[in-house]
């Protein structure tokens, strides 16, 4: 059973009897984001006009990353949130990236691997990740369907760790 600081006792999340398990990861977990992310991102500026980035995201991007005038990740644009500047009546020639997008999103560094980034992803519901370098900057972006590509490729290949 779980507590609180209260002292009060909380039902644990974990069914009944069972225990956490912790298992090594596989090689193909040990694999680092670098060896398969996109890294020919297109991202847009936080002044760039929403319906540009709605251009963008037709042709087959669900979100776009946004990075100041260094290319340091200030933010990403989804299509959930260009839909909501439409609920709110917003024309989207007149709404910038800075007023719908996400600020300080989820973002990885391009040493992870994969074990945890499958975490990452799962545990936020995130499609996909904008990858960063040590000092912020977008470096590549990495999907879910990228893990997906990799692991098959890895099986059909074995690619060497």
């Amino acid at each position: 059973m779980a507590t609180k600081r209260s002292g009060k006792r909380q039902p644990s999340k974990r069914p009944a009897g069972k225990t956490a398990v912790i298992r090594p990861i596989t090689p193909f977990e040990g694999l680092t984001v670098a060896r398969f992310m996109e890294s020919d991102v297109q991202s847009a500026h936080e002044g760039a006009p929403a319906d540009a980035i709605a251009s963008m995201m037709i042709e087959g991007f669900g979100s776009v990353p946004i990075v100041d005038n260094r290319q340091r990740l200030v933010g990403v644009v989804s299509e959930y949130d260009l839909l909501a500047s439409l609920e709110r009546g917003h024309k989207w020639s007149e709404v910038t990236a800075r007023d719908i997008m996400a600020h300080n999103p989820y973002s990885i560094r391009p040493e992870t691997n994969v074990a945890t980034l499958v975490h990452v992803l799962l545990q936020s519901d995130l499609i996909r990740a904008p990858v960063v370098d040590k000092d912020g900057t977008l470096v590549g972006i990495v999907a879910r369907r990228d893990i997906l590509r990799a692991y098959l490729n890895y099986e059909a290949d074995k690619m060497v760790p």
